[in-house]
């Protein structure tokens, strides 16, 4: 099959076309390059079943070809991390939402495409009912908050992608992800884990925001990956919301101790408050933990991949990038 990933060179994307590749399929990764990267693609170049067209969801025209010539769709292009979301809340809403649109308005109008949107855990806001469950009833904060605005995007591409289901018979297939770490992801957007790694193997303190209690699930990205290349088989899943995550919760304290103990990393744990990282308008979440059930009911999926395995692969990751950029500035 030909399949068409946006956001195809971030750091999920890059990951789901290897996959998809190695099963045989043809793939075409659409990106702008904005916060992907043509790194993360590196060995995916020279295959002749994969291509790189570099463009923008939020210009509907580039997207005609690219759907045109495709059998399924993933959509992952989004804004990313919670550093990007404070830092652009304009850009953020603008591609998780025309962005969307424009991609599922295309999608109808060449024939129909089956779309798997990524939508996220966030819109479950401050929902005090854990863990998670697809029916919950969602609960967001103030309009005033950044955190809240991707929150209600991502709300808002749901919605849009079921009206499609229901309206157009669009297939789609929702999948709201969970915490996803591996290799290639980069914690300057603020994903904790590959930021915490990077201090450790600078040796420099591993700083956990608050007071660490918070607690996260945090998934290997291949098992993500896996189950997005399995749910599309299922025709019973068309019109459905899953979560797609991991049940096994961790403090962000514990996490920090797992992370200097696993790479014998002298650099010692300091808190900082979450005001003097993110602004005086943050708000945290306690705790952060899916219902895993109803995902099982379609697919085999069980979340394999130990924490400790997943430090050791993006510690190897960074390890690499950190050294080709010194060997960059020698040269």
């Amino acid at each position: 099959m030909n399949i068409l990933i946006t956001g195809g060179a971030g750091f999920i994307g890059s990951h789901l076309a290897s996959r998809l590749l190695a099963s045989g399929h043809q793939v075409t990764a659409l990106d702008n390059l904005a916060t992907g990267s043509q790194e993360n693609l590196a060995h995916l170049l020279s295959d002749p079943n994969f291509r790189l067209v570099k463009a923008d969801i939020l210009n509907a025209e580039e997207l005609e070809g690219p759907v045109a010539d495709s059998d399924i769709i993933y959509h992952l292009a989004a804004a990313v991390g919670v550093r990007y979301v404070i830092d652009n809340p304009i850009s953020t809403l603008e591609t998780n939402t025309r962005g969307t649109a424009n991609l599922l308005k295309v999608a109808r109008d060449n024939g129909g495409k089956k779309v798997v949107l990524a939508s996220s855990s966030e819109v479950y806001g401050r929902s005090p009912n854990l863990p998670y469950k697809e029916d919950d009833v969602l609960s967001l904060g103030p309009t005033s908050v950044p955190r809240w605005g991707y929150a209600c995007s991502k709300m808002l591409d749901e919605f849009l992608a079921l009206s499609y289901w229901k309206e157009s018979g669009l297939p789609v297939v929702i999948l709201r992800l969970f915490n996803t770490v591996g290799p290639r992801q980069k914690g300057r957007y603020g994903m904790v884990l590959p930021r915490m790694v990077e201090q450790c193997l600078n040796d420099q303190p591993v700083t956990v925001y608050g007071d660490g209690s918070q607690t996260r699930c945090f998934t290997h990205v291949s098992d993500i990956t896996k189950a997005m290349a399995e749910i599309v088989e299922v025709p019973e899943a068309d019109g459905q919301v899953f979560n797609l995550g991991n049940d096994d919760e961790i403090t962000i304290n514990d996490l920090a101790d797992l992370i200097i103990d696993s790479l014998n990393s002298s650099s010692t744990v300091t808190h900082v408050s979450f005001e003097s990282v993110y602004g005086s308008d943050f708000q945290d979440i306690p705790r952060r933990v899916p219902d895993i059930s109803k995902i099982k009911r379609y697919i085999c999926y069980e979340p394999q991949t130990e924490l400790k395995l997943v430090i050791s692969e993006i510690a190897a990751d960074l390890g690499h990038g950190m050294a080709q950029e010194k060997k960059g500035r020698s040269d």
